[in-house]
C-alpha cells in the first residue's frame, strides 16, 4: 500500500482537488479587494431577472458599467478560459481541446442561465414585472435548463458531446465554487450569535454518522448477500451509493486494491443515479419540507450522491424555499450551506474510510504478509477543496466580525457594504457561474445508455433498490433529526 509512496509535492499542481482550490482562492482574493477600494473583478457578468432581453444580464459591480453587457460577458469568458487552461495544462489534460471545449459549454450554459432568468419562469412576484403569472422559480432555473440541455446533448448528440467532454469537469467546476461558497456564508455568520453557528456545525458533523455506520454497512449487506456480488465489487458499490460516489467509489476500489474497471463502472452508476435524483428529490423537498428549510437542505447533502448534484439541489432547494416563502428570506444561504456542509463533512472522512478499509483488507481478507498501510494515506485521499472552503469561510468571518465591531450598531450595514460588493455580488457571481457550469456538464457526461452498454444490469439493480429503497428515506429521517425547527434559530 503506501509504503512505497513518498509524498509527492507534484500533486499540489497536478490534481483536480489543488486546483480547485488554488483557483478559488485566487478569485477569493482578487474579489476581496473591492472590500478595500480596488475593485478588480466588478466586471464579472450577472444574469438578472428580465422582460426586455437588453436587460438580461450586467456586470456586478457599478464601477464596470462602461462595459455594458456584452463587454462583461466577454472579459468574464476570457478570463475564465484562460485561468481554466492553465488548470487543464497542468494536469495534463489537451489544451486545445479544453479551450474549445470550453467555449461551446460556456457559450450555451449562459443562455441556458439568461433563459432562466426569464421573468415569466423565475419572477417570484411577477406584478413587479407587469406580468399576470409567473413560474415562481426564481432564476436558479437556468440550472434546470443547463442540466436538461446538456442531458439532450449527452445522449442525442452523442458525436458533438464527445467533442466536449475534454472540457465537462463537473467536480472542478462545483468544487471551486464551494470553495467561493465560504466567504459567502462567512459573510452572514457575523450577524448568527456563535452558539447557533456551533450547534449548525456540529448537526452537520452528526448526521454524516448515517453514510458510514448506517448507509454502508446496509448496502454492503444487501449486495453480498442477495446479490451475490464480490467483495471486490461490494465494497466500492457500497462506498459509490452511500458515502460520496465517485470520489468514494475510486478511494475505496484503490484501497482495496480492486481491478480498474470495478470504480469505473461504480462511477458510471453514480453520475447516472445523481442525475435523476436531481430532477425530482430537491422538488419533492421544496414541496413537503418548506417549513422545515434547513431539514430539506440537509436531506440534499446526505441523499444526493456526487458534489456536484448534492450541491446543486441545495442551491435549487435553497432558491425555491427562500423565493416562494419570503418569511424563510433570512436563511438564503444557509439551506444551501446545510446541504454543503453535510456533504463536506461526508468527503472529509472518505480517506478515514479508505484507510479503515485498506487496514481491513490487508490484515483480515486478503492477509498478506508482510504489508502495512500508512497513516499518511488518510491525507492522500482528503479532498484538498475543503481546505479552501473553511479558508475563505474563516477570512471573511474573522474581517467582517472586525468591521462590524469596530462601529455602532446603526453604521454595521454601511460600513460592511464595500465587504458586500466583493462577496455576495463578485464572489458569488462566479460561484453561481461555476454552479451553472456544473449542471450544464453532469448532463453532458450523463449517458444514460452507459449501464446498458457496459452490462452492469446487476450493480444498477442493487443501486436502485438501495437509493430509493432505504438511503434517501433514512438521509430524510437523520436530516429531520439532526436540523428540524433548527431554522427558528436563525430567525429570532
Amino acid at each position: 500500500m503506501a509504503e512505497e509512496r513518498g509524498i509527492d509535492w507534484s500533486s499540489l499542481w497536478k490534481k483536480e482537488d489543488w486546483w480547485a482550490f488554488w483557483l478559488g482562492m485566487l478569485l477569493f482574493f482578487l474579489c476581496l479587494a473591492a472590500a478595500y477600494g480596488t475593485d478588480l473583478m466588478g466586471w464579472v457578468v450577472k444574469a438578472n431577472v428580465w422582460v426586455d432581453p437588453a436587460k438580461a444580464m450586467a456586470p456586478s459591480s457599478a464601477n464596470y458599467e462602461f462595459l455594458g453587457p456584452i463587454g462583461a460577458w466577454i472579459v468574464t469568458y476570457i478570463v475564465l478560459l484562460i485561468l481554466t487552461s492553465i488548470g487543464a495544462a497542468a494536469m495534463g489534460w489537451k489544451v486545445g481541446r479544453f479551450a474549445a471545449g470550453f467555449t461551446v459549454i460556456f457559450f450555451l450554459t449562459w443562455i441556458c442561465w439568461v433563459i432562466g432568468h426569464n421573468a415569466w419562469i423565475a419572477a417570484t412576484k411577477p406584478e413587479a414585472y407587469n406580468l399576470p403569472w409567473s413560474l415562481h422559480m426564481t432564476g436558479e432555473a437556468g440550472y434546470i435548463v443547463a442540466l436538461i440541455l446538456g442531458l439532450l446533448i449527452g445522449n442525442f448528440a452523442k458525436g458533438f458531446a464527445e467533442q466536449l467532454k475534454e472540457a465537462a469537469k463537473p467536480e472542478w467546476f462545483i468544487k471551486t465554487a464551494i470553495v467561493l461558497l465560504g466567504a459567502v456564508v462567512g459573510l452572514k455568520a457575523p450577524s448568527v450569535p456563535p452558539e447557533i453557528l456551533y450547534n449548525f456545525l456540529f448537526r452537520g458533523l452528526c448526521a454524516i454518522v448515517e453514510a458510514y455506520l448506517l448507509y454502508w454497512a446496509l448496502v454492503y449487506w444487501v449486495a453480498r448477500r442477495y446479490f451475490g456480488l464480490s467483495r471486490e465489487w461490494a465494497a466500492p458499490l457500497a462506498s459509490g451509493i452511500s458515502i460520496c460516489g465517485v470520489s468514494a467509489a475510486i478511494a475505496t476500489g484503490g484501497a482495496i486494491r480492486a481491478r480498474p474497471v470495478v470504480p469505473v463502472m461504480v462511477a458510471s452508476l453514480v453520475i447516472v443515479f445523481a442525475v435523476v435524483e436531481l430532477l425530482f428529490i430537491p422538488f419533492l423537498a421544496v414541496e413537503t419540507l418548506w417549513n422545515q428549510p434547513l431539514v430539506a437542505g440537509a436531506w440534499m447533502g446526505l441523499a444526493v450522491k456526487t458534489d456536484g448534484a448534492a450541491a446543486a439541489s441545495g442551491e435549487i432547494v435553497d432558491a425555491l424555499i427562500t423565493g416562494l416563502h419570503p418569511e424563510y428570506a433570512a436563511l438564503e444561504g444557509w439551506i444551501l450551506n446545510a446541504a454543503i456542509i453535510t456533504k463536506i463533512f461526508i468527503d472529509i472522512f472518505i480517506g478515514v474510510w479508505a484507510f479503515i478499509l485498506a487496514v481491513i483488507w490487508v490484515y483480515y481478507i486478503e492477509r498478506k504478509p508482510g504489508e502495512k498501510v500508512e497513516k499518511l494515506e488518510i491525507w492522500y485521499r482528503f479532498p484538498k477543496f475543503v481546505i479552501g472552503y473553511f479558508l475563505t469561510f474563516l477570512i471573511i468571518l474573522y474581517l467582517a466580525s472586525g468591521i462590524a465591531g469596530s462601529v455602532p450598531p446603526d453604521q454595521v450595514s454601511q460600513a460592511l457594504a464595500p465587504m458586500k460588493l466583493a462577496v455576495s455580488s463578485e464572489m458569488n457571481g462566479f460561484r453561481r457561474i461555476f454552479f451553472a457550469l456544473t449542471f450544464f456538464s453532469i448532463g453532458l457526461i450523463s449517458d444514460f445508455s452507459t449501464l446498458r452498454r457496459e452490462g452492469i444490469g446487476r450493480l444498477a439493480l442493487v443501486y436502485l433498490i438501495c437509493l430509493f429503497g432505504f438511503i434517501i428515506w433514512i438521509g430524510l429521517l437523520i436530516s429531520w433529526l439532526f436540523f428540524h425547527d433548527v431554522h427558528l434559530l436563525f430567525l429570532k
